[in-house]
């Protein structure tokens, strides 16, 4: 979802930040990278620069669902984001456009981001990427 916020200094293409800590989430993030190519960029919130350049965003935010900062500033997060990073690739452009399009695929692809945010450490065991 459109989180509301923009950023003074955005990046020069569309930046994906995620929870580098949680395994299940790089596994994904791998995924959309490859999915994007270099059309997006991916960075994990602990990196110190996210903080230092994008200090409109409460760390809060990166711990409960992956944020993507755009060119123009602003800020998308949760399923939304990764529609958005995905329709970086034409192939991947259908999803962001149900979202748009259809207010019950967006509450349930919504409902379920939050479902598996909130039960990361299930799916990183259920995915095999538990340690």
């Amino acid at each position: 979802m459109n989180s509301g916020l923009r950023v003074a200094t955005p990046p020069p293409k569309p930046l994906m930040v995620f929870d580098g800590d949680c395994n299940f989430c790089t596994l994904w993030i791998r995924r959309w990278q490859q999915m994007t190519g270099d059309a997006v960029d991916y960075l994990p919130a602990q990196d110190p620069g996210i903080a230092q350049q994008f200090p409109e965003i409460p760390r809060k935010q990166f711990d409960t669902a992956v944020q993507l900062i755009e060119p123009d500033g602003a800020v998308y997060s949760g399923v939304e984001a990764v529609f958005r990073a995905l329709a970086n690739n034409p192939k991947r452009q259908w999803p962001l456009h149900w979202y748009n399009k259809s207010r019950t695929f967006a509450r349930l692809t919504e409902a379920v981001y939050g479902f598996v945010a909130r039960h990361r450490e299930f799916f990183s065991w259920l995915s095999g990427t538990h340690p």
